[in-house]
């Protein structure tokens, strides 16, 4: 017990203390206590306020602590006097993610054939821009050909009339002649399908390039098309639903959950343009009369002459003039007979008659021509430079014989035409074949190696070479 001279004790109210009040108040020792007496009612309000005042300051000094303290250091309820204020609200996903949601809006997946078709329309742009910067003709086959090597997809003439439904105006279709080739089953003359991607003229007059900004502006393109025929199907079947569902299209970002995307029918191909309808011949009578088609006027009315003077009983005509092969090939027409025009005064009936029978030959064999036949004729027509191109190299190398493998390999770096090592050793097998006097193989355990007489005239073998290639070729 504080006397009443002690000092306060610390951190204790200014004013009485509390313990002196209380022993005031008290009753003197041996005095009855008075009927009125009870503790001092300001007593108890004094410490209620004393504890009130202290929990402020305790609550002052908490938020003096938390003011001075690093901003990034969590504060948690315990230490504050105050429960924690609700967090800010945070920017919508459409901002935060702004980057993403660039050329489409994030959540609008393409199925996987759109996506198959999309990967097919990036690789052929590619392969058409390169061909296209180094002003070389893009053909179907040769953008076939990259683009399988590509994405290791078959890659066909409907895929392309999908891109062509698609993006109408991404490239320009034709069917061309004349298109340099470098493959054994395709001739120049053959009809292609070329692709042209149409670009806009540069300010300088140049030609268009098909640069890789384009080429990234096509594909976006590509893409926004893609997802706005996936969307006409989507909206088709919101309307389908029972109540029928509008989403406008710009407000769209999500699929309905019921819409199954993978489901969305294909593309269907736009028409390509074809080359044009060839006359097919079945019968040996159309072959016949296909043949008398291709006649010149003049060697048709030489024909008319001579079939109507053998047809004569009184005209004398010797057996040499009539030939079973015109007889078939030409059958006397009924008109009158047509006078000899002036530019064939003079030629012999045998003369005109051999020479149209060599033409109706020359065309028969062109019609009834098999594959493997076009292609040994092909063949034959690059022997005579082979022929040249293999004596240097026996000469170059000093040698007697060269195995096959090193033989292909010098023609294939010498030789103007492009070929492979396959494709030329078949040519040398065809050489040994027609000339073995020539050329000839020798094969010795697992090698083949070739050997070639170098004391022979190279312009007889050249001669001899030309001439089998026209035998066959029925010239």
């Amino acid at each position: 017990v504080f006397s009443p001279s002690s000092p306060e004790a610390p951190g204790s109210p200014a004013g009485p203390s509390l313990c002196q009040k209380i022993k005031t108040s008290a009753p003197a020792a041996g005095q009855p206590p008075h009927p009125a007496a009870r503790p001092d009612q300001d007593t108890i309000s004094e410490l209620q306020s004393c504890l009130h005042r202290a929990r402020q300051l305790g609550a002052r000094v908490r938020a003096l602590k938390a003011s001075v303290q690093d901003v990034g250091e969590p504060r948690t309820p315990e230490t504050e006097g105050c429960p924690e204020e609700p967090c800010g609200e945070k920017a919508p996903a459409y901002q935060r993610f702004h980057a993403l949601a660039q050329p489409g809006p994030p959540g609008l997946v393409l199925p996987y054939k759109y996506q198959v078709l999309a990967e097919m329309f990036r690789s052929m742009d590619t392969i058409v821009g390169m061909l296209h910067n180094r002003s070389e003709t893009p053909t179907f086959a040769k953008v076939q050909r990259g683009v399988q090597d590509m994405i290791r997809r078959c890659f066909e003439e409907r895929n392309v009339g999908q891109i062509k439904t698609v993006y109408p105006a991404s490239y320009h279709f034709r069917q061309e002649r004349g298109v340099p080739t470098f493959k054994d089953g395709v001739k120049s003359s053959d009809y292609q399908l070329t692709i042209e991607p149409l670009l806009e003229q540069e300010s300088g007059g140049a030609a268009p390039k098909l640069t890789a900004s384009r080429l990234l502006q096509r594909r976006q393109v590509f893409s926004q098309k893609l997802v706005e025929l996936v969307k006409q199907h989507h909206k088709s079947f919101l309307a389908s639903l029972n109540p029928p569902m509008v989403v406008p299209e710009d407000q769209l970002t999500r699929w309905h959950p019921r819409f199954n995307v993978d489901e969305v029918p294909d593309i269907e191909p736009s028409v390509l343009p074809q080359p044009p309808a060839t006359e097919k011949v079945s019968t040996a009578q159309e072959v016949l009369a296909r043949a008398r088609s291709l006649l010149s006027p003049r060697m048709e009315k030489a024909l008319r002459q001579l079939a109507l003077r053998s047809a004569e009983p009184s005209s004398p005509c010797s057996p040499s003039l009539v030939s079973p092969k015109p007889a078939l090939l030409a059958t006397p027409p009924a008109t009158p007979p047509a006078a000899s025009p002036s530019a064939l005064k003079g030629v012999s009936q045998d003369l005109l008659e051999r020479v149209r029978a060599k033409e109706a030959q020359k065309q028969l064999a062109q019609m009834t021509r098999r594959p493997e036949q076009e292609q040994r004729l092909q063949r034959l027509e690059r022997l005579p430079e082979l022929a040249r191109v293999l004596r240097s190299v026996f000469v170059s190398e000093r040698k007697p014989a060269l195995s096959m493998e090193v033989a292909c390999a010098r023609m294939v770096g010498s030789c103007c035409t492009a070929m492979s090592p396959g494709e030329m050793e078949r040519h040398l097998l065809l050489l040994a074949e027609l000339l073995p006097d020539w050329l000839s193989l020798h094969r010795i355990r697992t090698d083949t190696y070739v050997k070639l007489d170098k004391a022979t005239d190279l312009a007889g073998i050249t001669a001899r070479l030309v001439r089998q290639a026209r035998a066959e070729e029925g010239l």
